[in-house]
């Protein structure tokens, strides 16, 4: 089981700081910051495959800032929506993901949604 007390005190502790530092974020800003940071881990990734512009080390270093900066443009998507990002998690983990078995129903993973 996902340890969910600790991502909601992130998504206070993050609320408390976005409420702070952008006081009048518009609700997508969130949106947009994860879509900018899947295109940077998405960057990094090409870039380590391609061996160019970066050491294998720095490629690495820029992977997990990009993922940790998407899991905190979640954390502002969701305080900015009004969402429990860790109820998110585990709904869509325990009741879709996790059901999926997509060698015995490769089609659809035999999962309606």
């Amino acid at each position: 089981m996902l340890e969910l007390n600790s991502i909601r005190e992130m998504q206070a502790a993050h609320k408390n700081w976005l409420d702070h530092n952008f006081p009048d974020q518009a609700d997508h800003h969130g949106l947009l910051g994860l879509a900018e940071e899947v295109g940077e881990l998405s960057h990094a990734h090409l870039k380590g495959e391609q061996g160019i512009r970066h050491s294998a080390s720095q490629i690495v270093e820029m992977k997990k800032d990009a993922l940790g900066d998407i899991f905190i443009f979640a954390l502002s998507y969701a305080n900015s929506n009004g969402f429990d990002l860790a109820e998110c998690i585990e709904e869509t983990w325990e009741n879709i993901v996790s059901r999926r078995d997509w060698i015995e129903t490769p089609s659809d993973g035999g999962v309606k949604v």
